[in-house]
């Protein structure tokens, strides 16, 4: 047989050998039969050399090979358990009469020890082939000399072989079987995984779109809408400062476009393009009423950390402007040997940051302005009360702010010595 197990998974259960086709059992069972014929041959080749295999010998022989063969070409045989247990008891009973008139066959009982154990239910297995035993040393007995002990321990020893050889297998298969069960809880525990980051990654990204929308475009609009008014308010009277608003509006909407296009595009800002981050802070805070205030010497900084402070800065001045009525705007942008800070202070109507004012709605700017120093490992603190103005204070550590590409492996000492290099 090409296939010596039963033909239905489920009934296999209870057998030594399980009847998976596996590579491994390919493997055994071509092994198992060619050790079958190869023993077959060499016991007839050696009969007829020695003339003891007569002619009755060698047909049992021929219908022993031929009935044995027949398992690997009958489809039946190979998939119906009751013919496969004829085939079964043909080869048994042929290779028994073979071996009680010529004992040199009972060589033949090992591979088919394993044809057992491997086809067979355990509690038929084990008297087969424990039958099989007794006919191995029943030949043996009628051999010169009669039974001695060695003809007696010579097949339980292959015996024991066998079964501990079956039962190692069987347990090795079933080691094999859990392994790839646990496999595959692993594949699906990944796959499960890899779709669960995937939509954090969506909502990350989303929460990340919605911050950039905050904090570039609506900002923008509500500049230009402020803008419009104060323009619309100086006319008639007042025709120069109306033309004036009108150019600022028409520039903060050029920068509302250039910033939209950017944002699509995954891009720095455009404040950042073609300045450093001093340069961005200072056109920033160069209204009326703002004031902007370098304190150390500038050294690189990791884009992500740049565009934070850019929109912190955007954001500060922006609720200053709209919400707090502020006279007098302060940013302080501070490099320290291991850490940057950002101060704007403003002198406006001040707030309860643990409560949300009443026709203002800053709770998401403060929200987004957390969440973007955080992810950078710094830390943002703001102070304000009713009637004492607004003080926004963001601290990035340097260890926490250097990304993959280790802008800032050196000390900050060597760092802010290149920075006439890097800028």
């Amino acid at each position: 047989m090409s296939r010596t197990e039963r033909p239905t998974p489920d009934a296999t259960d209870d057998a030594v050998g399980h009847s998976a086709n596996t590579p491994a059992l390919r493997l055994m069972n071509l092994a198992l039969h060619g050790l079958f014929f190869t023993l077959l041959v060499v016991l007839v080749v050696r009969g007829l050399l020695d003339g003891a295999l007569g002619a009755a010998g060698l047909v049992t022989a021929g219908a022993l090979a031929a009935v044995y063969a027949a398992g690997g070409l009958a489809e039946r045989i190979r998939t119906d358990r009751l013919w496969a247990g004829l085939w079964l008891g043909a080869v048994v009973v042929l290779w028994a009469g073979l071996t009680l008139l010529h004992p040199e066959f009972c060589y033949l009982v090992f591979p088919l020890y394993f044809v057992c154990l491997h086809l067979m239910p355990v509690r038929w297995a084990l008297p087969s082939v424990a039958a099989l035993t007794v006919v191995v040393v029943a030949a043996q007995a009628g051999t010169e000399g009669g039974l001695t002990t060695p003809k007696v321990l010579g097949p339980l020893a292959g015996l024991a072989v066998a079964l501990l050889t079956a039962y190692g297998y069987a347990a090795l298969y079933r080691e094999g079987r859990e392994r790839q069960r646990l496999i595959d809880d692993l594949v699906s525990t990944r796959d499960a995984l890899a779709a669960s980051q995937r939509e954090a990654g969506r909502l990350a990204e989303r929460q990340r779109l919605a911050r950039e929308i905050h904090d570039t475009l609506a900002q923008g609009l509500s500049s230009i809408v402020l803008l419009a008014r104060s323009a619309d308010a100086a006319l008639p009277g007042d025709p120069a400062t109306a033309a004036s608003r009108i150019r600022e509006v028409g520039q903060t909407a050029s920068e509302n476009l250039a910033e939209a296009r950017r944002f699509v595009q995954a891009l720095t800002p455009p404040a950042l393009d073609d300045a450093t981050l001093t340069e961005a802070l200072r056109r920033l805070a160069a209204g009326p009423g703002a004031a902007f205030q370098l304190d150390g010497e500038p050294y690189p900084l990791p884009v992500e950390a740049e565009v934070a402070l850019l929109r912190l800065t955007q954001e500060a001045l922006a609720n200053a402007v709209r919400h707090a009525r502020a006279r007098q705007i302060a940013v302080t942008l501070t490099y320290l040997d291991d850490e940057v800070t950002l101060d704007v202070f403003d002198d406006g109507v001040g707030f309860d940051p643990q409560t949300v004012p009443r026709g203002a709605r800053p709770t998401f700017g403060l929200h987004g302005m957390h969440e973007r120093i955080a992810a950078l490992g710094g830390s943002l603190t703001v102070e304000s009360a009713p009637g004492e103005g607004t003080a926004v204070a963001a601290s990035l550590p340097l260890r926490a702010v250097v990304t993959a590409e280790n802008v800032l492996t050196e000390p900050a000492a060597d760092v802010r010595g290149s920075a006439a290099v890097a800028r």
